[in-house]
């Protein structure tokens, strides 16, 4: 696992109770990224943070200078890891993470974070795209609710969907406690 980085995406406090865009299972997918980034801070391996600050005019939450901006306790970044700033939902557009991972050598990537059905699907997508091996954490992640022709899809169903569409060819989808 040498090669190995944990990328840990948007679990930030707006997605959490009492948050500006609280999620299902921000709690409990929160306390599960924080299981694998203890694993992962124990064998030294690397660690980066990922964090959204939404600049667009009428954002509602990730708000520059907000405390919902700021990275969950849960998996707040220690010591020398990195935190990667972003504007858009693939971490890696109008970032620095490609030339961090390259920098650092690293070929495979355990993956947690916020929102299954946005960010996740998009850095994941894009991570295979470059060549990226990727574990995916399912239950390191959650989403919320979503709406489509007049009708809902409950969060539960909207990331087990995206689990499912990225299983396979862009992730191979664990349990974090399989990591």
């Amino acid at each position: 696992m040498a090669d190995t980085a944990l990328i840990v995406i948007d679990i930030q406090n707006d997605y959490f109770p009492g948050g500006a865009m609280e999620l299902e299972g921000a709690e409990a997918a929160g306390e599960k990224a924080g299981a694998a980034l203890r694993a992962f801070r124990g064998r030294g391996l690397p660690v980066i943070h990922v964090r959204h600050l939404s600049v667009r005019p009428g954002s509602t939450f990730f708000i520059p200078g907000t405390k919902g901006a700021q990275i969950h306790a849960a998996v707040q970044p220690q010591g020398n890891e990195i935190v990667v700033e972003k504007n858009f939902p693939n971490s890696f557009r109008g970032t620095g993470l490609q030339e961090i991972l390259e920098k650092q050598q690293i070929r495979s990537l355990a993956v947690a974070g916020m929102m299954t059905h946005m960010c996740v699907d998009a850095t994941v997508r894009h991570a295979a795209d470059l060549g990226y091996r990727i574990t995916l954490l399912g239950d390191a992640c959650a989403t919320r609710a979503q709406s489509f022709g007049g009708e809902t899809v409950p969060a539960r169903q909207v990331h087990a969907a995206f689990l499912a569409a990225l299983n396979g060819f862009y992730a191979k989808v664990i349990p974090s406690h399989e990591l």
